[in-house]
C-alpha cells in the first residue's frame, strides 16, 4: 500500500496559483487595452475645453442704463441735485469713480463704481414708488427719509421720499455704507425737504 506523496498538495495549490496569476495577468492587459483604445478614439472636446471663469468681464465702454418712466427728470429740482453730485463716492477704504454713460442716457441719472462690478445708479425725476404707502417703514440717512426696497438679485434702491421729487438710488450686494451716506448728503444739500407724501 503506497502513501499519498506529500508533494501532490502542493503542485495542485500551484496550479490553481498559477491559473488565477495568468487569469489576472490577462485581466490587466485587457484593461490597458481598453484604456489605450478608448483614449484614441474617445472625443477629445471634454480636455480640450478651456476653464470656465466664474469671474465678471471688465466693461470697457461707457455703461448702459435702461430708460424708466421719469416724468420729473427734467424739473430745476433734478438739474441742481445731478449739478451737484460727486465724482466719486467713498466704498471702504477705496473711491468708487464716477462712470460715463452711453448713449442716449436717461436724463438726470448717474452712475459709480468699478470697472467689473454692479455699479450704484442714481435716478431723479422717477414717479411715486408702489411701494410708498401710509405705513410704510422709512430710514433716515443724515436727514433724508428713504423707503428700501430690496430686489430679486439682493441689491436694492432706496428711494427719497421727502423732497420735492422722488430720487432713487440703486446699490449692488456687497457695498458698504459710504455711497448711501455720501449721496444723503448731497440729496439734503442740493433738495428742500418737504413732508413725506404717500
Amino acid at each position: 500500500m503506497s502513501l499519498p506523496s506529500a508533494t501532490a498538495p502542493e503542485s495542485r495549490d500551484t496550479g490553481l496559483s498559477r491559473r488565477t496569476v495568468v487569469a489576472a495577468a490577462v485581466l490587466v492587459g485587457l484593461l490597458v487595452v481598453g484604456v489605450v483604445v478608448a483614449s484614441r478614439f474617445a472625443p477629445r472636446d471634454l480636455g480640450d475645453q478651456a476653464p470656465v471663469s466664474t469671474a465678471k468681464t471688465a466693461r470697457t465702454g461707457p455703461v448702459g442704463l435702461v430708460p424708466v418712466d421719469a416724468p420729473d427728470s427734467g424739473t430745476p429740482s433734478c438739474v441742481a441735485l445731478t449739478a451737484a453730485l460727486p465724482g466719486s463716492l467713498p466704498n471702504g477704504g477705496k473711491a468708487l469713480p464716477r462712470l460715463d454713460l452711453a448713449d442716449p442716457a436717461p436724463p438726470a441719472t448717474a452712475a459709480w463704481g468699478d470697472q467689473i462690478g454692479d455699479p450704484v445708479v442714481l435716478r431723479c425725476g422717477l414717479g411715486k414708488p408702489p411701494e410708498l404707502t401710509p405705513t410704510s417703514e422709512l430710514r433716515e440717512v443724515s436727514g433724508v427719509r428713504w423707503l428700501v426696497v430690496t430686489g430679486d438679485e439682493g441689491a436694492s434702491t432706496w428711494f427719497a421720499v421727502d423732497r420735492p421729487v422722488y430720487v432713487a438710488l440703486t446699490l449692488p450686494t456687497g457695498l458698504g455704507t459710504g455711497p448711501l451716506q455720501t449721496v444723503s448728503e448731497v440729496v439734503g444739500r442740493a433738495l428742500e425737504r418737504q413732508p413725506v407724501r404717500p
